[in-house]
């Protein structure tokens, strides 16, 4: 009995040093990354602040997910808690936020290149969804959260857990998106808004980051393994869909049999599209391949 008790505490030992050993080397390649400067260099952006550009500025706020990180006035808040993979906190983006002291294209690089104002990385910044949102509407969004009222409020940190240090390490969350964005200075032009596959297209960005490049779902990047898939968005896979099906999706939550789709679909915030907004996304869906699963509905 005394040498299975010194066996399992020598095996207890070398479990726990190797775990350690593994934990320091995550840690030490997060800073390493977190500590990497990025260059971006696109056109300087002709950032208006008449009406219009605010009304557009505010429409893409609403629509495309800013509010429901940052909150519907910028000041920030708590996006989610995923224990020790990661305490993600959603900055105060005013005035008396973390672009106090950015000008306008700088900030445009935040939401287009994940980089700070200093090039360092932002942490899950989802830069996917927007790195290829046009210099239009970039300038709109810019002049929209520059606009913002000051807010003095401070969410508190995001804190890296030491699982998210380890899943980082072998490359199965992807805490620093700006490692994987074309940098590439280049002018970015919209289509025109249109009931179009083509505008539709430019609109789904979006949704990638959740339901794929191709929008045939998948597991949502850092969420853990037992969080549901995003759905496939397919044809084939929404079956007898119709337009006003998914409108309704859209605007209510609640898909065609009536059951609510996961709190984690920002609906309250996709739904604020305008109808030719939703009836362009809808012609992009059904101009996408087939996905090889099974219909639902």
């Amino acid at each position: 009995m005394r040498k299975l008790l010194k066996v399992t505490a020598i095996v207890f030992g070398v479990v726990v040093l190797v775990a350690a050993s593994v934990l320091a080397i995550a840690w030490w390649k997060t800073q390493q990354a977190l500590a990497r400067s990025y260059t971006t260099a696109d056109p300087p952006l002709a950032i208006a602040h008449d009406a219009a550009t605010l009304a557009r500025g505010a429409h893409l706020f609403a629509t495309r997910g800013c509010a429901e990180c940052h909150g519907a006035d910028g000041s920030g808040k708590l996006a989610f808690d995923a224990g020790p993979v990661i305490h993600l906190v959603a900055p105060n983006i005013t005035a008396g936020g973390v672009v106090r002291d950015m000008s306008g294209d700088q900030i445009a690089a935040a939401i287009r290149h994940g980089v700070k104002a200093d090039g360092h990385p932002m942490v899950f910044m989802p830069v996917g969804d927007y790195h290829e949102l046009s210099d239009g509407d970039t300038a709109a969004l810019v002049a929209y959260v520059q606009s913002l009222p000051t807010s003095a409020n401070d969410p508190g940190p995001t804190r890296i857990g030491p699982l998210g240090y380890v899943l980082y390490l072998f490359g199965r969350f992807p805490l620093l998106p700006a490692e994987s964005i074309d940098h590439a200075p280049r002018v970015r032009v919209a289509p025109t808004p249109a009931v179009s596959a083509e505008y539709g297209k430019y609109l789904a960005q979006a949704c990638t980051g959740c339901h794929g490049a191709d929008l045939s779902g998948q597991h949502v990047p850092g969420t853990p393994p037992s969080f549901p898939d995003a759905a496939d968005l397919t044809p084939t896979h929404l079956g007898a869909w119709t337009n006003a099906d998914f409108r309704r999706v859209l605007r209510t939550g609640k898909r065609p049999d009536g059951s609510a789709v996961n709190d984690f679909m920002p609906w309250r915030s996709v739904g604020k599209l305008d109808d030719v907004e939703i009836d362009a996304l809808w012609a992009y869906i059904h101009s996408l391949p087939s996905a090889r699963k099974a219909p639902t509905r």
